[in-house]
């Protein structure tokens, strides 16, 4: 079944939770809830990537989130993943006790971060991007959409062996909402298989998005329970983990998923 990978931002812009656990108090609280509630892995993000947000400095970010790191490695929580884009945070984070780098820009933001990654022992999820937040939009032409997001990914995977991380540690994210437009994020959902055929883990978040809200309109829990919806799919598509604000709803959709595909008697 696939993993859960639970969100906590500790940004004040963040497009679903920014500000809600911006100290490290409420973050290791809120940190301790996700993995009550069933998170294999917490994503910890000083940076939001929402839709038209502007940077913030390296040094701004680890203010954010390296004493938040600490916290959570000496309360033994689950498996702590770093959503970065910077190579200095990267290795700073695991240095700190995250065992995997999130890259949304999948290693194209800053040079650094894949020869850096592969000085640690983390793994690394390689996001399929086409330019920062501000912009990201402006880029979202495509003529074959699951084709080149699916080659993309394999010259990131390329990138980043040639850098000297090796294959086991590669984790693959097609990047839903990430310079894509609302027939683009569906279409690329209904063929995750090829994705997940590429021979690499492979991540999905959908949270929240806006595609999610498409359908589920602004109410929270219904884009939740949305959200619940597309992980089953995934899973069923093969992913290894998805990424999510509400663990338990998540999980809990796993969990019958998998009571409803598991063995049962004939009648």
């Amino acid at each position: 079944m696939a993993l859960v990978m639970g969100i906590l931002n500790v940004t004040p812009d963040s497009f679903s939770d920014g500000g809600r656990f911006v100290g490290v108090a409420d973050a290791t609280v809120h940190a301790q809830s996700l993995a009550r509630a069933g998170a294999d892995i917490i994503d910890v993000g000083g940076e939001s990537t929402r839709p038209g947000a502007t940077r913030v400095s390296p040094e701004v970010e680890r203010e954010r989130v390296l004493a938040l790191l600490e916290s959570l490695d000496a309360a033994a929580l689950p498996m702590i993943s770093i959503d970065t884009m910077n190579a200095s945070t990267a290795l700073a984070a695991v240095a700190a006790g995250a065992r995997v780098v999130n890259d949304v820009s999948g290693g194209l933001a800053d040079p650094d971060m894949l020869p850096a990654v592969a000085t640690t022992g983390a793994d690394i999820v390689l996001q399929h991007w086409r330019g920062h937040s501000a912009d990201m939009y402006r880029r979202a032409q495509y003529g074959d959409i699951v084709g080149e997001v699916a080659d993309e990914l394999g010259a990131r995977v390329q990138a980043a062996l040639h850098a000297g991380i090796p294959r086991e540690r590669i984790i693959l994210d097609p990047g839903f909402g990430f310079g894509k437009g609302p027939a683009d994020n569906w279409l690329l959902a209904r063929n995750l298989r090829r994705l997940t055929g590429l021979g690499q883990r492979v991540l999905v978040g959908t949270s929240r998005k806006r595609m999610i809200a498409e359908i589920a309109g602004a109410d929270e829990k219904h884009r939740d329970v949305a959200t619940a919806v597309t992980s089953v799919l995934a899973a069923q598509a093969g992913v290894w983990a998805v990424r999510v604000h509400d663990v338990a709803t998540t999980r809990l959709a796993l969990r019958t998923w998998r009571a409803w595909d598991g063995p049962g008697e004939s009648s």
